[in-house]
């Protein structure tokens, strides 16, 4: 039964212990029955939306490196690392991310930069994605979450994926100084990473490639004209700039909040997210599994080595970082995390690791620290079939056993 807790005011969050404080003792480990059921449901996310990369992401996955045609695909962990690490790499050639970021936006995206112009790029967000930007924005993500899981207190329902929307809006916006609706922003985004993702995507006639062509060119552009909005639009390479941070951020927490709160709920681990230091571990874990861009596609630039398989001169790299970081063989077990280095490939590695990690692991963490009183349990999900990154259009949670918001539990429910 899910026992919705009296109604209430929505418990505020203890703060975190003091630096070097240690973390309560180990809550007990989630059950290898409920662990399967989150890994089931988690699949039907890709099944649903993306059945071509399920099919690409088990292909050929007991080898760290196969090589298919001129593609080459790099499962391995050690070989993740070292394609991102060692291979000279083409930040523009064609399939990549800075390639379909720049036909978008036009250059400037930091995906499509090298050399001194990637590193200006990134220093140029350093103060907005770092800590200190981190900490400035917190204010914002927390009164959208507080009001967003208000009703969870009063027996309601929540939709998760929907939160996510809005608080990916507000954090895009936060980072741009962008003046308008964030919710506005966000379905721009979404819109405009949804459609370049399609216009890749291979399509038997030409007439259905020029219609997916334009797609991403109009969405493109209203994205850009919401942007243009800003009080201090900048020279068109900064204006590139923006509009890729804000597709990136918004469709990366859109995939990633809905995804790994059911993994959470279903696993029962919501006694990980009561204590900071526990939390902390969990975030960690739950990217790690979730790993919301599983596959980056790059192109080698030059010759090279991956796990002593020979990569030439332009050939397209396809890393599955899904599986360098084990998601497909380590459950979200915070109890036994795997090791950092691993769990942070979901992020890349090297000079070209995502700069927004720290900002996806903090709204994940308050996510899951105003989550944890309410307990919350999967109701209701379905699958965004043509959103850009693998993800829930709807999620619908309800408070379940043990919610802490208000105390005392009504009899009754939903099994």
């Amino acid at each position: 039964m899910i026992d919705p807790p009296a109604a209430s005011a929505t418990p505020s969050v203890p703060p975190p212990p003091p630096a070097g404080a240690p973390p309560g003792p180990l809550p007990a480990p989630a059950p290898a029955r409920r662990r399967a059921f989150a890994r089931a449901r988690d699949r039907r996310v890709l099944l649903a939306s993306h059945p071509l990369l399920l099919a690409l992401l088990t292909l050929g996955r007991r080898a760290p490196v196969r090589r298919i045609g001129g593609t080459v695909i790099v499962h391995g962990t050690d070989a993740c690392r070292e394609a991102l690490t060692r291979l000279t790499l083409d930040r523009t050639g064609e399939g990549t991310t800075g390639s379909i970021t720049r036909e978008l936006v036009g250059s400037g995206t930091l995906f499509d930069a090298s050399g001194g112009e990637h590193r200006a790029g990134r220093r140029s967000l350093a103060d907005r994605l770092g800590t200190a930007g981190v900490e400035r924005t917190r204010p914002l993500r927390r009164e959208v979450l507080r009001r967003r899981l208000e009703p969870l207190a009063h027996g309601a329902e929540v939709d998760v994926a929907d939160l996510a929307r809005e608080l990916a809006g507000v954090s895009a916006a936060a980072l741009v100084d962008h003046p308008g609706d964030p919710r506005e922003l966000a379905d721009a985004a979404l819109g405009a990473a949804a459609d370049a993702v399609r216009a890749h995507l291979p399509a038997p006639w030409p007439p259905a490639r020029r219609r997916a062509a334009e797609r991403a060119r109009r969405s493109a552009d209203r994205l850009a004209a919401l942007l243009r909005e800003a009080a201090d639009p900048g020279p068109a390479p900064d204006a590139a700039l923006r509009a890729t941070v804000v597709t990136a951020a918004v469709a990366t927490t859109v995939s990633l909040l809905p995804r790994a709160v059911a993994r959470c709920a279903d696993a029962r681990l919501w006694a990980w997210a009561d204590d900071p230091g526990h939390r902390a571990v969990l975030t960690d874990e739950a990217l790690r599994v979730v790993a919301p861009s599983p596959v980056l596609p790059r192109r080698s630039a030059a010759p090279g080595t991956v796990a002593g398989r020979p990569v030439p001169a332009g050939a397209r790299l396809l890393l599955v970082v899904r599986h360098g970081a084990l998601a497909h063989r380590r459950d979200l077990d915070p109890a036994d995390p795997a090791p950092p280095a691993t769990a942070r490939l979901v992020f890349g590695a090297g000079p070209h690791a995502c700069p927004g990690a720290g900002l996806a692991r903090a709204v994940l963490d308050e996510l899951f620290a105003e989550l944890a009183p309410h307990r919350p349990v999967v109701t209701r999900a379905r699958g965004d079939r043509h959103a850009a990154l693998p993800g829930w259009r709807s999620l619908v949670v309800r408070a379940g056993r043990g919610a802490r918001a208000g105390g005392a539990r009504r009899k009754g429910g939903v099994r």
